[in-house]
């Protein structure tokens, strides 16, 4: 954001969530508690705040541990079903009450949201371009139904489909589906109309060392649309492995 010509940069940080050494390259900042909406907003209003991002990761535990304060309250009461979509736009509702805008990340995230073509890794085999294109189908009906972005796949049949545990668990779960002999393929997707203003889907390192653990032999995400986290590092690790981690066109998605 400095780079782009931010001249100032006002952060809300979250307790246990978001990391102390972001926060100390903020000009102005505060702490948190997940659910303290009120607090957020008058603390920006507070700082001539009238645009803002989300950036960062709130563990989805948080829905059933949260403490809101009077206004967060309101808000969750408000709302009939209560999955990221729901709770990040009601949010978003309450900042635009106080004008206060919330807008996408993505002019800034650009550089690392790898386009269509984009590989790194084994050579894709036809056999797992099938599994990545069943994969495809698949994640895109679970994310329209607000289940979850992530599915495995081995040989033709679906393994494992994200749940509410996210996408590092639903990879070790197919994963151990999958055999002693490994051969899963992994799919993440952004539901379709996704709104890029929150809850941008994120590959790391993490996810990365789940899939070589379990054997996978690819891991695909849908091009433009997924963070991709320590690409360097990453790109650097999967140096003669026998995997392949590829971003795949919408379209075929």
């Amino acid at each position: 954001m400095r780079d782009a010509g931010s001249e100032t940069i006002v952060m809300a940080g979250f307790e246990g969530e978001t990391d102390p050494g972001l926060m100390n390259q903020a000009d102005e900042s505060a702490w948190l508690k997940v659910g303290q909406l009120g607090r957020m907003i008058r603390f920006f209003k507070d700082h001539g705040v009238d645009q803002c991002i989300m950036a960062g990761r709130i563990a989805p535990r948080n829905l059933f541990d949260v403490r809101p304060d009077l206004r967060g309250a309101a808000m969750l009461w408000r709302l009939k079903e209560r999955n990221a979509h729901t709770i990040f736009g009601g949010i978003a509702d309450e900042l635009q009450k106080d004008g206060i805008e919330l807008i996408e990340a993505v002019p800034w995230l650009g550089p690392i949201m790898p386009a269509a073509g984009y590989q790194s890794g084994a050579p894709t085999q036809d056999a797992v371009l099938e599994d990545v294109r069943l994969g495809c189908r698949m994640a895109k009906e679970v994310s329209r139904l607000e289940i979850g972005q992530s599915v495995v796949v081995k040989q033709g049949t679906v393994l494992a489909v994200e749940g509410f545990e996210g996408t590092d668990a639903c990879l070790e779960r197919g994963g151990a589906l999958a055999g002693r002999k490994g051969g899963a393929v992994g799919v993440k997707v952004a539901k379709a109309g996704h709104d890029m203003r929150f809850d941008i889907p994120c590959i790391g390192m993490q996810t990365i060392n789940r899939c070589l653990e379990s054997g996978f032999r690819a891991l695909a995400f849908e091009a433009s649309k997924i963070i991709l986290l320590e690409k360097e590092a990453i790109e650097m690790r999967l140096q003669g492995e026998a995997f392949s981690l590829l971003a795949i066109p919408e379209s075929k998605a």
